[in-house]
């Protein structure tokens, strides 16, 4: 009997599991509408944004920004690491982590530095693991992306770009496709392109993203106070508006992850109680008939 209830108590302790996991695949699945909605959201401000301010570097082609200072091959280099403050979301943090660790890799064999940001516990954890030189970070995001929060960690790198320490700034991101399937990204963030592609769909800054962003027309617009500040400021809020994308992106893939993982967990479950019920069912079954049979041989004997 002492079999019969271990297997009760493990039936007792997946079940209880199973109301856990089945609770937090619900969560996420609310949590999972409202971050691809801000994702969504998101999108056009940055497609405008870049709209305006490729049309007036067409009208300005004699003005360079510092942000598209392309400094040819690299010496030095920046990786921003978007990832996640918690776990249980299958296999996201990993791959992510796993693509950076390659593109690292790649760079210290060609013998480029490589400085590091870490928006993201998860993400934090895996560069101090791995000793990167890391220059700011920023965890505990929570469900909505916070500009003030993310420009903040991100400045020590523009900054470092600016002023010539860095060649390159990447970020390392989740892209979301649908709820099934989240692609991690390794996007170049700075210098920008002349044709201010879109890098979320076209990968690191594809040639035929740039074509589609050259306007047909002539646009004249009015200036206040001056064309250069405009243009600066315009792209200051282009790259914030990339940031915030790819931070969006992640906190969708990671809702989606999450709930796929969860749904998996309560299926796997069902079949591991299903299977001990099995066990408990043939156990007790035994059990009984063993007692039967020292009573009819008790019987037999008197």
């Amino acid at each position: 009997m002492a079999g019969i209830k271990e297997i009760r108590t493990k039936i007792k302790s997946v079940q209880n599991t199973s109301k856990i996991t089945k609770a937090m695949e619900m969560v996420a699945a609310s949590k999972m509408r409202k971050a691809q909605d801000r994702m969504r959201a998101g999108r056009p401000y940055a497609t405008k944004v870049r709209e305006i301010a490729a049309n007036l570097m067409q009208a300005h082609p004699d003005y360079h920004h510092a942000y598209m200072d392309d400094r040819g091959k690299a010496s030095a280099v920046g990786i921003v690491l978007v990832s996640t403050d918690k776990g249980l979301c299958g296999g996201l943090n990993t791959n992510i982590t796993r693509l950076v660790l390659n593109r690292i890799k790649e760079f210290k064999e060609d013998g480029v530095k490589v400085q590091a940001t870490a928006l993201g516990n998860k993400g934090l954890s895996f560069l101090t693991r791995i000793g990167v030189d890391l220059v700011s970070q920023e965890v505990q995001l929570g469900d909505t992306p916070n500009l003030e929060r993310l420009i903040g960690a991100i400045k020590v790198q523009l900054d470092d770009f600016v002023d010539g320490k860095i060649d390159a700034v990447y970020i390392a991101t989740n892209r979301f496709v649908n709820t099934m399937k989240q692609d991690p990204s390794f996007i170049r963030l700075l210098p920008l392109p002349s044709g201010l592609a879109d890098p979320f769909q076209a990968g690191e800054f594809g040639q035929e993203q740039q074509a589609d962003t050259k306007s047909q027309y002539g646009w004249d617009y009015i200036y206040e106070p001056d064309s250069k500040t405009v243009i600066d400021d315009l792209l200051m809020r282009y790259v914030e508006g990339l940031v915030y994308q790819a931070v969006a992106e992640n906190m969708a893939s990671e809702q989606s992850a999450r709930m796929v993982a969860m749904k998996a967990a309560s299926d796997n479950a069902k079949k591991i109680i299903g299977d001990l019920q099995l066990v408990y069912n043939k156990t007790r079954q035994a059990a009984i008939t063993k007692e039967i049979s020292e009573i009819v041989g008790g019987a037999a004997a008197v």
